[in-house]
């Protein structure tokens, strides 16, 4: 079975959550890890499993960080990693897949589908097998506990509690 890790430097791991619902705030992940096993050409037998240190967070504003890592949200004390397992990846067509698996945040856990565009392989300057990826999907936050919420004077919520995931992914084949 051919062994792919994924290459940091040219991947990300985003989210976007609508503020007072008329704008989104984007954020990432700094620190995260992956790996995908596969022994078919189209992946159709992939098993990736993903992890991200919730201490990586980055919004561009260190206060709202904070809260972020806070109890409020994913409490990074006590629950240092977001995961994700797979179950499926599914072929609909030739780059157009679903991903089916099982994602933790806190101490809970849910299946969740991801849409993911297959973008190709690649040999890159080095001789390096590369594969990428865009993987896309939302999730509810209080479906895992991140349960503060505000509401404004005229009523209006300050953070929806839909979370869109962007992940823009490179593997690089390592054995």
């Amino acid at each position: 079975m051919s062994l792919w890790k994924i290459d940091k430097f040219h991947s990300e791991i985003m989210f976007k959550v609508k503020h007072l619902m008329i704008t989104n705030v984007t954020g990432q992940f700094e620190s995260f890890d992956a790996e995908m096993k596969s022994d078919l050409d189209d992946f159709t037998d992939a098993v990736i499993s993903f992890e991200a240190d919730v201490n990586s967070i980055n919004t561009k504003n260190e206060q709202r960080d904070g809260h972020l890592k806070s109890d409020d949200f994913f409490n990074a004390e006590k629950f240092p990693k977001i995961k994700f397992q797979s179950k499926k990846f599914i072929k609909l067509n030739d780059n157009k897949y679903k991903l089916i698996g099982d994602f933790t945040i806190r101490d809970i856990t849910k299946e969740i589908e991801l849409d993911v565009e297959f973008g190709g392989i690649m040999t890159d300057f080095y001789g390096n097998t590369k594969a990428g990826f865009e993987i896309t999907g939302k999730i509810n936050r209080f479906d895992y506990n991140l349960n503060w919420n505000a509401v404004t004077e005229a009523g209006g919520i300050v953070v929806s509690p839909e979370v869109k995931l962007i992940l823009n992914i490179q593997m690089q084949k390592v054995s």
